[in-house]
């Protein structure tokens, strides 16, 4: 046994302090759950990371947890790419996306920490990266808000300097989406960029209307208007409605961007870091854009993509909730829009004790 051999795994619940019931276009979401994984290696080093679970699959999402505990115990944390390989073989059966590949970025991101912490050095510094600013976007605008709601969580966005806010497009009502943009332009000023993201939630031809409309308005972005396996709907939109596409939060490998790509239906990647199973997944991935010339702007996990957007030449930026901020030891700093990454070892955070629940 090596200092570096994994020990045990270990799995936890977490809720946010902000928990409430929210809602886009396609899901009903009753609370803001959490998955963290503790890594503990033989030379008594604890690597953590942690998934955005919600509500969804909890008993499928437990099982696949306990595979993966058994399978990690007495490999090597710092051979990742082996390990990859060999969870890639052992899940075949049953299937290497989904929950499989889930798993797989829980342990993979823990590892990464836990390598880290033992050399005393940031995720970033050990890939090779610089530290820098990174430009955030405030996120939310539910569709479940208010407007009243909906506004004061733009504005309070825009008091503590965000330059870019989103919100929830693909409501059932005839005109709320246009109506909620315009208040939203109206709240924010001009100075302010507004994006929209209908969770995969519009037809094509809605789309395009709801993107037409908006002209007026001015839109940074539109993310996943309609289905993501719809390539060919992309690039109608992107041709016909003149705003910039954004896609990539739930794509498992690089079949999609390559496919967008190919079909110049693409501007923005928003790579997830647990669904695509691996810190390697994820910059191999930033890296396929960038050859193409296509920005990264990863899906909602700053923690992690702050540091790893550090390591990239194309990295735009990264989304901002303020999710796990009250149930971790040190939260990320931002000031006006830019995040600066962590100077800690590992990936520089850990969840509170307190905040934790045995999975």
């Amino acid at each position: 046994m090596t200092p570096t051999t994994i020990r045990e795994l270990r799995f936890y619940s977490a809720r946010s302090t902000l928990s409430q019931p929210i809602a886009d276009a396609t899901h009903t979401i009753p609370a803001i759950e959490f998955i963290v994984c503790d890594v503990e290696l033989a030379n008594g080093v604890v690597g953590q990371s942690y998934l955005l679970s919600f509500h969804y699959s909890p008993q499928a999402m437990r099982g696949a947890c306990r595979d993966l505990a058994a399978f990690a115990r007495g490999r090597d944390a710092t051979a990742t790419q082996d390990f990859i390989a060999q969870w890639n073989h052992e899940t075949e059966y049953f299937g290497q996306e989904g929950l499989q590949r889930w798993a797989l970025g829980l342990a993979n991101v823990a590892m990464w920490d836990a390598q880290a912490r033992t050399l005393d050095l940031p995720v970033w510094r050990m890939l090779g990266g610089s530290a820098r600013p990174v430009p955030t976007y405030g996120s939310g605008g539910w569709l479940s808000y208010s407007d009243d709601e909906l506004m004061a969580e733009v504005a309070s966005y825009v008091r503590r300097g965000f330059a870019a806010v989103k919100i929830k497009v693909g409501s059932t009502q005839p005109g709320r989406d246009l109506a909620r943009m315009r208040k939203v332009r109206e709240a924010v000023g001009p100075h302010v960029r507004v994006m929209i993201d209908a969770n995969q939630g519009m037809r094509p031809p809605d789309a395009l209307a709801l993107a037409l409309a908006a002209r007026e308005i001015g839109i940074g972005w539109f993310e996943e208007p309609i289905d993501h396996r719809d390539w060919d709907g992309y690039a109608f939109l992107r041709n016909r409605a003149g705003v910039a596409l954004a896609m990539g939060e739930r794509e498992y490998d690089l079949v999609p961007l390559r496919e967008l790509i190919a079909r110049r239906a693409i501007d923005l990647w928003q790579p997830d870091l647990l669904r695509l199973g691996s810190v390697e997944a994820w910059r191999e991935s930033a890296a396929y854009a960038g050859a193409h010339g296509i920005p990264v702007l990863p899906h909602y996990y700053r923690d992690y993509d702050v540091p790893l957007l550090c390591t990239i030449p194309n990295g735009q930026g990264a989304e901002s909730f303020d999710w796990v901020d009250a149930i971790i030891d040190t939260p990320i700093v931002i000031e006006n829009g830019m995040a600066q990454p962590r100077l800690g070892a590992g990936w520089g955070f850990r969840f509170k004790e307190s905040a934790l629940s045995a999975l």
